[in-house]
Protein backbone atom coordinates (compact mmCIF):
# COMPACT_ATOMS: atom_id res chain seq x y z
CA UNK A 1 0.00 0.00 0.00
CA UNK A 2 1.56 2.88 -0.83
CA UNK A 3 1.65 5.66 1.45
CA UNK A 4 1.60 9.54 0.34
CA UNK A 5 3.72 12.07 1.45
CA UNK A 6 2.64 15.23 1.57
CA UNK A 7 4.97 18.46 2.31
CA UNK A 8 4.51 19.67 6.04
CA UNK A 9 2.89 23.43 5.64
CA UNK A 10 4.43 26.45 7.41
CA UNK A 11 2.50 28.34 9.58
CA UNK A 12 3.06 31.53 7.37
CA UNK A 13 0.64 29.07 4.68
CA UNK A 14 -1.73 28.00 6.69
CA UNK A 15 -3.48 30.98 7.08
CA UNK A 16 -2.72 34.25 5.90
CA UNK A 17 -1.86 37.00 8.11
CA UNK A 18 -4.65 39.33 8.33
CA UNK A 19 -4.01 42.89 9.14
CA UNK A 20 -5.83 44.55 11.87
CA UNK A 21 -7.38 47.43 11.09
CA UNK A 22 -8.64 48.39 14.24
CA UNK A 23 -12.20 49.58 12.83
CA UNK A 24 -12.96 53.15 12.99
CA UNK A 25 -10.73 55.64 13.36
CA UNK A 26 -10.39 57.04 17.24
CA UNK A 27 -10.75 60.68 17.32
CA UNK A 28 -10.65 60.87 20.86
CA UNK A 29 -12.73 62.16 23.06
CA UNK A 30 -15.23 65.34 21.73
CA UNK A 31 -14.29 67.40 25.20
CA UNK A 32 -10.63 67.81 23.60
CA UNK A 33 -11.80 69.13 20.41
CA UNK A 34 -14.33 71.54 21.92
CA UNK A 35 -11.40 73.08 23.89
CA UNK A 36 -9.42 73.55 21.39
CA UNK A 37 -11.76 75.29 18.83
CA UNK A 38 -12.74 77.26 22.01
CA UNK A 39 -8.88 78.49 22.62
CA UNK A 40 -7.89 78.85 18.46
CA UNK A 41 -11.45 80.88 18.61
CA UNK A 42 -10.03 83.42 21.44
CA UNK A 43 -7.29 83.45 19.98
CA UNK A 44 -8.50 84.39 16.46
CA UNK A 45 -11.34 86.38 17.40
CA UNK A 46 -9.17 89.65 18.26
CA UNK A 47 -7.26 89.59 14.98
CA UNK A 48 -10.03 88.68 13.06
CA UNK A 49 -12.21 92.02 15.04
CA UNK A 50 -9.34 94.62 13.94
CA UNK A 51 -8.63 93.32 10.11
CA UNK A 52 -12.81 94.29 9.72
CA UNK A 53 -13.12 97.12 11.52
CA UNK A 54 -10.49 98.58 9.25
CA UNK A 55 -13.58 97.94 6.75
CA UNK A 56 -16.14 99.94 8.75
CA UNK A 57 -16.74 103.73 9.48
CA UNK A 58 -16.13 105.08 13.49
CA UNK A 59 -20.09 105.72 12.97
CA UNK A 60 -20.58 101.52 12.43
CA UNK A 61 -17.77 101.43 15.81
CA UNK A 62 -20.02 103.15 17.58
CA UNK A 63 -22.68 102.19 16.74
CA UNK A 64 -22.80 98.33 16.71
CA UNK A 65 -19.04 97.84 18.12
CA UNK A 66 -19.18 94.05 17.06
CA UNK A 67 -21.27 94.18 14.10
CA UNK A 68 -20.24 93.46 10.28
CA UNK A 69 -19.18 96.36 7.86
CA UNK A 70 -22.47 97.57 6.06
CA UNK A 71 -21.38 98.54 3.57
CA UNK A 72 -17.77 97.72 3.18
CA UNK A 73 -15.27 100.45 2.99
CA UNK A 74 -12.01 100.52 1.38
CA UNK A 75 -11.07 104.28 2.69
CA UNK A 76 -9.06 103.62 5.82
CA UNK A 77 -6.64 101.11 4.41
CA UNK A 78 -6.21 102.87 0.92
CA UNK A 79 -5.50 105.97 3.15
CA UNK A 80 -2.73 104.13 5.29
CA UNK A 81 -1.54 102.80 1.94
CA UNK A 82 -0.89 105.99 0.30
CA UNK A 83 0.77 107.61 3.26
CA UNK A 84 4.59 107.63 3.61
CA UNK A 85 4.56 106.70 6.70
CA UNK A 86 3.14 103.31 6.83
CA UNK A 87 6.26 102.39 3.98
CA UNK A 88 9.10 104.30 5.34
CA UNK A 89 8.65 102.05 9.10
CA UNK A 90 8.06 98.77 6.76
CA UNK A 91 11.67 99.51 5.23
CA UNK A 92 12.90 100.02 9.17
CA UNK A 93 11.37 97.37 10.10
CA UNK A 94 12.56 95.24 7.10
CA UNK A 95 16.30 96.38 7.24
CA UNK A 96 16.40 96.18 11.07
CA UNK A 97 15.03 92.55 10.93
CA UNK A 98 17.00 91.47 8.25
CA UNK A 99 20.06 92.59 9.83
CA UNK A 100 19.55 90.74 12.51
CA UNK A 101 18.60 87.70 11.41
CA UNK A 102 21.80 87.90 9.34
CA UNK A 103 23.60 88.49 12.07
CA UNK A 104 22.51 85.84 14.36
CA UNK A 105 22.61 82.88 12.01
CA UNK A 106 26.39 83.99 10.82
CA UNK A 107 27.70 84.69 14.52
CA UNK A 108 25.37 81.70 15.78
CA UNK A 109 26.71 79.65 13.08
CA UNK A 110 30.35 79.68 13.99
CA UNK A 111 29.75 79.12 17.51
CA UNK A 112 27.80 76.33 17.15
CA UNK A 113 30.47 74.79 15.07
CA UNK A 114 33.15 75.27 17.26
CA UNK A 115 31.20 73.94 20.49
CA UNK A 116 29.74 71.37 18.49
CA UNK A 117 32.92 69.73 16.45
CA UNK A 118 36.13 70.65 19.01
CA UNK A 119 37.24 69.92 22.28
CA UNK A 120 38.82 72.77 24.21
CA UNK A 121 39.10 74.02 27.73
CA UNK A 122 36.00 75.77 28.44
CA UNK A 123 33.52 74.24 26.05
CA UNK A 124 31.00 73.32 28.92
CA UNK A 125 31.31 76.64 30.38
CA UNK A 126 30.89 78.63 27.40
CA UNK A 127 27.54 76.15 26.18
CA UNK A 128 26.22 76.71 29.74
CA UNK A 129 26.22 80.32 29.52
CA UNK A 130 24.70 80.40 26.04
CA UNK A 131 22.02 78.25 28.43
CA UNK A 132 21.68 80.69 30.73
CA UNK A 133 20.94 83.57 28.60
CA UNK A 134 18.00 81.89 27.95
CA UNK A 135 16.70 82.86 31.12
CA UNK A 136 17.91 86.26 31.20
CA UNK A 137 14.81 88.51 29.44
CA UNK A 138 15.35 91.68 27.57
CA UNK A 139 13.38 93.78 30.15
CA UNK A 140 15.80 92.85 32.56
CA UNK A 141 18.84 94.57 30.77
CA UNK A 142 17.00 97.09 29.58
CA UNK A 143 18.54 100.07 31.73
CA UNK A 144 22.24 98.94 30.99
CA UNK A 145 21.42 98.69 27.61
CA UNK A 146 20.15 101.84 27.36
CA UNK A 147 23.07 103.21 28.47
CA UNK A 148 25.43 101.22 26.57
CA UNK A 149 23.36 102.40 23.51
CA UNK A 150 23.46 106.12 24.44
CA UNK A 151 27.58 106.05 25.28
CA UNK A 152 28.04 104.11 21.73
CA UNK A 153 26.55 106.95 20.12
CA UNK A 154 23.75 104.76 18.74
CA UNK A 155 20.48 106.46 19.94
CA UNK A 156 17.99 106.82 16.63
CA UNK A 157 20.03 104.64 15.13
CA UNK A 158 18.85 101.18 13.91
CA UNK A 159 22.10 99.93 14.89
CA UNK A 160 21.54 100.84 18.44
CA UNK A 161 18.40 98.08 18.11
CA UNK A 162 20.32 95.63 15.71
CA UNK A 163 22.67 95.05 17.51
CA UNK A 164 21.21 94.12 21.16
CA UNK A 165 18.63 91.98 18.90
CA UNK A 166 21.85 90.12 18.15
CA UNK A 167 22.76 89.22 21.24
CA UNK A 168 20.06 88.60 22.58
CA UNK A 169 19.46 86.14 19.91
CA UNK A 170 22.38 84.03 19.66
CA UNK A 171 21.15 81.89 22.94
CA UNK A 172 18.19 80.09 21.02
CA UNK A 173 20.48 79.95 17.78
CA UNK A 174 23.38 78.21 19.52
CA UNK A 175 21.00 75.67 21.40
CA UNK A 176 19.35 75.03 18.36
CA UNK A 177 22.24 74.67 16.12
CA UNK A 178 24.56 72.13 18.03
CA UNK A 179 22.99 69.29 18.07
CA UNK A 180 22.70 69.80 14.44
CA UNK A 181 26.20 70.10 13.50
CA UNK A 182 27.16 67.22 16.32
CA UNK A 183 24.63 65.13 14.58
CA UNK A 184 27.13 65.08 11.65
CA UNK A 185 29.27 62.06 11.20
CA UNK A 186 33.29 62.66 12.86
CA UNK A 187 34.22 59.73 9.83
CA UNK A 188 33.09 62.71 7.27
CA UNK A 189 34.88 65.35 8.83
CA UNK A 190 37.96 62.98 8.43
CA UNK A 191 37.57 61.55 4.96
CA UNK A 192 37.51 65.33 3.92
CA UNK A 193 40.69 65.72 6.03
CA UNK A 194 42.29 62.94 4.09
CA UNK A 195 41.16 64.66 0.79
CA UNK A 196 43.34 67.54 2.04
CA UNK A 197 39.85 69.52 2.69
CA UNK A 198 41.10 72.19 5.56
CA UNK A 199 38.38 72.86 8.26
CA UNK A 200 36.91 76.08 6.98
CA UNK A 201 36.42 74.63 3.97
CA UNK A 202 34.54 71.58 5.76
CA UNK A 203 32.23 74.63 7.14
CA UNK A 204 31.85 76.42 3.94
CA UNK A 205 30.97 72.68 1.75
CA UNK A 206 29.91 70.26 4.27
CA UNK A 207 28.38 71.49 7.22
CA UNK A 208 26.34 74.42 6.03
CA UNK A 209 24.24 72.33 3.38
CA UNK A 210 23.89 69.77 6.36
CA UNK A 211 22.93 72.32 8.50
CA UNK A 212 20.26 74.29 6.19
CA UNK A 213 17.18 73.02 8.34
CA UNK A 214 18.34 74.37 11.02
CA UNK A 215 19.83 78.00 9.59
CA UNK A 216 16.05 78.46 8.13
CA UNK A 217 14.52 77.62 11.69
CA UNK A 218 16.96 80.13 13.22
CA UNK A 219 16.96 82.89 10.67
CA UNK A 220 12.95 82.77 10.70
CA UNK A 221 12.83 83.03 14.39
CA UNK A 222 15.06 85.55 14.47
CA UNK A 223 13.19 87.52 11.81
CA UNK A 224 10.09 87.44 13.67
CA UNK A 225 11.02 88.38 16.83
CA UNK A 226 12.89 91.28 15.11
CA UNK A 227 9.93 92.46 13.44
CA UNK A 228 7.64 92.41 16.36
CA UNK A 229 10.30 93.82 18.92
CA UNK A 230 8.60 96.81 20.74
CA UNK A 231 10.96 97.17 23.95
CA UNK A 232 14.12 98.04 22.88
CA UNK A 233 12.56 100.25 19.99
CA UNK A 234 11.08 102.27 22.19
CA UNK A 235 13.71 102.80 24.52
CA UNK A 236 16.31 103.81 21.63
CA UNK A 237 14.29 105.21 19.01
CA UNK A 238 12.62 108.65 19.48
CA UNK A 239 12.53 109.88 16.07
CA UNK A 240 9.58 109.17 14.06
CA UNK A 241 12.08 108.66 10.93
CA UNK A 242 13.43 105.60 12.48
CA UNK A 243 10.59 104.36 13.96
CA UNK A 244 9.81 100.46 12.95
CA UNK A 245 6.20 99.17 12.62
CA UNK A 246 5.09 98.29 16.08
CA UNK A 247 6.52 101.97 17.43
CA UNK A 248 5.13 103.25 13.92
CA UNK A 249 1.70 101.58 15.14
CA UNK A 250 1.64 103.35 18.65
CA UNK A 251 2.74 106.83 17.37
CA UNK A 252 -0.23 105.92 15.03
CA UNK A 253 -2.59 105.18 17.61
CA UNK A 254 -2.21 108.52 19.58
CA UNK A 255 -2.02 110.76 16.27
CA UNK A 256 -5.57 109.82 14.72
CA UNK A 257 -7.19 108.51 18.72
CA UNK A 258 -10.40 109.59 17.35
CA UNK A 259 -10.58 107.71 14.64
CA UNK A 260 -11.01 104.21 15.79
CA UNK A 261 -11.30 102.85 12.50
CA UNK A 262 -8.26 104.13 10.12
CA UNK A 263 -6.28 103.05 13.80
CA UNK A 264 -7.46 99.25 13.34
CA UNK A 265 -6.47 99.35 9.42
CA UNK A 266 -3.00 100.63 10.53
CA UNK A 267 -2.62 97.64 12.69
CA UNK A 268 -4.07 95.09 10.75
CA UNK A 269 -1.45 95.82 7.98
CA UNK A 270 1.30 96.31 10.35
CA UNK A 271 0.75 92.75 11.49
CA UNK A 272 -0.11 91.15 8.21
CA UNK A 273 3.90 90.84 7.37
CA UNK A 274 4.86 88.99 10.53
CA UNK A 275 1.37 86.32 9.98
CA UNK A 276 1.91 85.41 6.48
CA UNK A 277 5.65 85.07 6.83
CA UNK A 278 5.34 82.74 9.74
CA UNK A 279 2.29 80.78 8.03
CA UNK A 280 4.79 80.43 4.99
CA UNK A 281 7.45 78.97 7.45
CA UNK A 282 5.44 77.30 9.71
CA UNK A 283 6.37 73.75 8.68
CA UNK A 284 10.14 75.03 8.03
CA UNK A 285 10.51 75.77 12.23
CA UNK A 286 9.17 72.86 12.98
CA UNK A 287 11.03 70.94 11.32
CA UNK A 288 13.86 72.38 12.12
CA UNK A 289 13.32 72.13 16.37
CA UNK A 290 12.22 68.44 15.35
CA UNK A 291 15.80 67.84 13.93
CA UNK A 292 17.55 69.54 16.79
CA UNK A 293 15.65 67.78 19.41
CA UNK A 294 16.09 64.50 17.57
CA UNK A 295 20.38 65.36 17.13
Amino acid sequence: MAATLSAPTLPAEREPVRRRTGGAPRWGSPGVYAFAALLIIAMLAPVVYIVIGGFRTNAQITSDPAGMPSPWRLDNYADVLSGGVFWRQVLNSTIAAGATTLGVVALGLMVSFALARYRFRGQGVMYALFAAGLMFPLTVAITPLYILVRTLGLMNDLGGVILPQIAFGLPTTVIILVPFLRAIPAELQEAAAIDGCSRLGFFWRMVLPLSVPGVITVGILAFIGSWNSYLLPLFVLNDSSAFTLPLGVQAFSSEYSVDTAKVLAFTSLAMLPALVFFSLFERRIVGGLTGAVKG
